[in-house]
């Protein structure tokens, strides 16, 4: 009997032999590069660069510590490598089925049949779920590209934030020595009879204000540090300091070649992979339309008649009903549903850029106004009404005036740094890195 049914087996599987497997293939460029041993380094890198040094930090640091250690990031990369198990799974062939049949219970006259059974797959069903894995595969690897150019926007949005807040502390710091220097004045001149005591008083409660507004600045300082620290997952920054140029003001290309790179936008990207995703989920669903085949070999013992008989046996499920008709019809209809979606994003996309494209010429210019011509105006006028004050040719409300005219110019000056660069990350965001560093 066992002789029967190795011959029955080998008939089943004789039709297998000639077929070839599936070849997996890593279509999504970036997966080799997310291998579970630069995942594992990535999280070694992460215990590592948490723990920075006390030392100044520049952005290309803080950009490359962030992308060692950010626990998204990494997670993202996971899910890359996790995928490929999906499509290991859709290479797979069905397993073969084993089966057992007694007819009778009376030893005499019992029936006992042994049979294999195995699925023969039509219509490129392994292929198409090896594709529909595929897409997933890539749709995640476009994630990780997203995440991670969104990631290097956020930290050099962060950076400059305490750029800018480190300058807004030396803003306070000189305001408070100004108004220091101030009260000093007012002090004596009043102890030498020649203004009214009400001038000390103005100058103190400048000088009081001025304090005030050093402890905000540096509340904020301290804040901005956190946020940029705690993208590379380090709520406690240990850095004394961010370095960088101020006055080195970053350029964008042209609007019409950032709306040509529009194409590689990882947003763009991502929904072009979806469309592939639903076309091929369209194609799983259409394999499923045509009929397996399941092919049945066994040997059979009668015990009265004393006889091992070999089987033989084919079934195909008779599509009178069931085609799989709605569910390709479904999915049809979802790709179409995926290609307005992205046309829609492509015109959603194009007035972002438009717009931070405005945003940031806009900030540009009223810094290099601000830089350039009104604040040496303020600092000059200030000079003068405190040189004036000394030598008693203006009174302290000039000062006063000339000080918060030249700190109102300094506090908006450092707004519309801030929107540059906001504007800036924002375009990266959208289509990678359109930043061309210049000296202006």
């Amino acid at each position: 009997m066992r002789k029967a049914l190795l011959h029955a087996g080998c008939c089943v599987f004789a039709s297998l032999a000639q077929a070839q497997p599936l070849g997996i293939h890593n279509e999504f460029g970036t997966a080799a590069a997310l291998s579970p041993a630069s995942v594992s380094g990535a999280h070694a890198g992460s215990r590592l660069m948490q723990q920075e040094g006390p030392g100044p930090l520049t952005l290309q640091a803080a950009i490359d510590r962030a992308l060692s250690a950010n626990a998204t990031l990494s997670a993202a990369a996971r899910e890359v490598n996790a995928l490929d198990g999906a499509v290991m799974q859709g290479d797979l062939r069905p397993n073969p089925e084993l089966g057992l049949l007694v007819e009778d219970v009376r030893s005499r006259s019992r029936n006992t049949t042994l049979q294999i059974s195995q699925t023969i797959e039509r219509g490129d069903k392994r292929a198409a779920r090896v594709s529909v894995a595929e897409r997933g595969r890539a749709l995640a690897g476009s994630d990780f590209l997203a995440l991670r150019t969104a990631l290097r926007a956020d930290v050099a949005a962060a950076f400059f934030s305490v750029l800018l807040a480190q300058e807004g502390v030396l803003i306070a710091e000189a305001s408070l020595e100004l108004a220091q220097r101030g009260s000093d004045v007012a002090t004596r001149r009043v102890a030498a009879g020649k203004v009214s005591p009400v001038e000390q008083t103005r100058a103190k409660l400048a000088q009081a204000g001025a304090s005030a507004d050093l402890a905000l600045a540096r509340g904020e300082l301290s804040a901005a540090r956190s946020r940029l620290s705690t993208l590379w997952g380090n709520p406690q920054p240990r850095f004394e300091r961010v370095v960088g140029d101020l006055d080195e003001l970053p350029s964008l290309q042209p609007l019409p070649q950032l709306l040509e790179r529009l194409e590689s936008a990882p947003a763009l990207q991502r929904a072009q992979i979806e469309i592939e995703r639903r076309q091929a989920l369209a194609g799983v669903e259409r394999s499923r339309a045509v009929q397996d085949i399941t092919l049945m070999a066994g040997v059979r013992r009668n015990e009265e008649l004393g006889l091992d008989q070999v089987l033989f046996g084919v079934s195909i499920p008779l599509p009178v009903f069931d085609r799989n008709q709605g569910n390709v019809l479904e999915a049809v209809r979802r790709t179409e549903q995926s290609r307005d979606e992205f046309a829609a994003l492509r015109v959603r996309l194009s007035s972002e850029i438009s717009l931070a494209y405005e945003r940031f010429g806009m900030s540009r210019a009223l810094v290099q106004a601000l830089r350039d011509d009104v604040l040496p105006g303020a600092r000059s006028a200030f000079d003068a009404a405190s040189k004036g004050f000394e030598l008693g040719k203006f009174g302290f409300l000039d000062v006063l005036d000339a000080q918060r005219t030249l700190f109102q110019t300094r506090s908006g000056y450092l707004r519309a740094l801030a929107d540059m660069h906001r504007a800036a990350a924002d375009i990266e965001r959208l289509v990678g890195n359109p930043r061309e560093q210049e000296q202006k």
